[in-house]
């Protein structure tokens, strides 16, 4: 039969450690709390970004895919071939 008191040590001590580590999730979830809303706003000014990043390329690839001699050249060209090993 196990000491008595050696099992309350260490259930005391599992539970100090789990209340130290309680008190650092309630800290990081206010730090979170405090940082979302900023978050938030830089997923919008990204969204924006990448809006403005893409414009460009996507208008200059339909342009060309548009033209007659862009949708032609790039049906004529056979697809690339991978060598094969026997």
């Amino acid at each position: 039969m196990k000491d008595i008191h050696e099992v309350l040590r260490r259930k005391q001590a599992k539970y100090a450690q789990l209340a130290k580590q309680i008190e650092a999730l309630q800290q990081a979830a206010e730090k979170l709390r405090e940082v979302a809303p900023l978050l938030a706003e830089n997923d919008e000014d990204d969204s924006a970004v990448l809006v403005e990043v893409d414009g460009p390329n996507t208008m200059a690839a339909s342009a060309a895919s548009a033209s007659p001699a862009g949708s032609h050249a790039a049906a004529a060209k056979p697809a690339a071939r991978v060598p094969r090993w026997p």
